[in-house]
């Protein structure tokens, strides 16, 4: 008997309240079900994902400590090996190494142990490309660029569709003068791998949007899209007073 109790996200699509028919009737509270599940169901693929990755950093230092125990407590030593055990004491390990790592970043030692670190990192070409690579990146995104905006559209993979991206420098073409944005376009969910494309200037269509606004954007796949958005290049005269 249904007293109305249960109500839907009116913005899914059910089908109506008088379909006759079994079908009708069980499809609509599926779609119901489907739609309150999933957003738990994604929130918890997320969260197991990171605490294996947490997990997966301190669980070595967890055996090699409950090897160590054993000839002293085998009990102990039973605890530390036992996996259940290993992640959730590797996870809290990690967390409060990484809070540590923070605040001696932030602290006048800290800093200089750094220093240090990557000085020494610079003696290795492979690793000090990687590593210095991905530092400028993250700098880059953290300022504003030197013309226009950080966040911009561009026409990609095809002239009649417009991705997400970030300029990453401002550059010349040295034949023609023509300025260029080396624009880095996130994939979605995962925005750590993308495309890099060289766009003149002209091209790119500047955004109002705050890299936390893009990054909701991608990682959601578009469902934290603005209600408007500018799709096509401002006129000359409005885009560099934007500018």
């Amino acid at each position: 008997m249904n007293d109305g109790s249960m109500k839907a996200d009116p913005s899914v699509q059910l089908p109506p309240e008088n379909a006759t028919g079994r079908g009708a009737h069980a499809a609509r509270y599926i779609l119901i079900v489907f739609f309150t599940v999933a957003p738990l169901w994604v929130t918890g693929l997320v969260f197991v994902f990171l605490l294996g990755i947490l997990a997966d950093v301190g669980t070595p230092l967890l055996r090699a400590a409950g090897r160590a125990m054993h000839p002293f407590s085998e009990t102990l030593s039973g605890w530390l090996l036992d996996s259940a055990f290993q992640k959730l004491i590797a996870i809290l390990l990690t967390l409060g190494g990484l809070y540590a790592i923070g605040m001696l970043a932030s602290l006048v030692l800290g800093r200089k142990l750094l220093h240090w670190f990557e000085g020494m990192l610079a003696r290795l070409p492979l690793v000090q490309t990687i590593y210095g690579g991905t530092k400028r990146f993250l700098a880059s995104m953290r300022k504003p660029p030197v013309s226009g905006q950080r966040v911009v559209l561009i026409s990609f993979p095809t002239p009649e569709m417009k991705a997400l991206g970030f300029v990453t420098k401002i550059m010349r073409d040295e034949t023609t003068g023509r300025e260029l944005a080396a624009v880095y376009v996130p994939t979605s969910p995962n925005p750590t791998s993308g495309y890099i494309e060289i766009v003149p200037l002209e091209d790119v269509v500047q955004t109002d949007w705050t890299m936390e606004e893009a990054m909701s954007f991608v990682m959601t796949g578009g469902a934290n899209a603005p209600d408007h958005v500018r799709y096509t290049r401002a006129p000359a005269a409005e885009d560099e007073r934007g500018a």
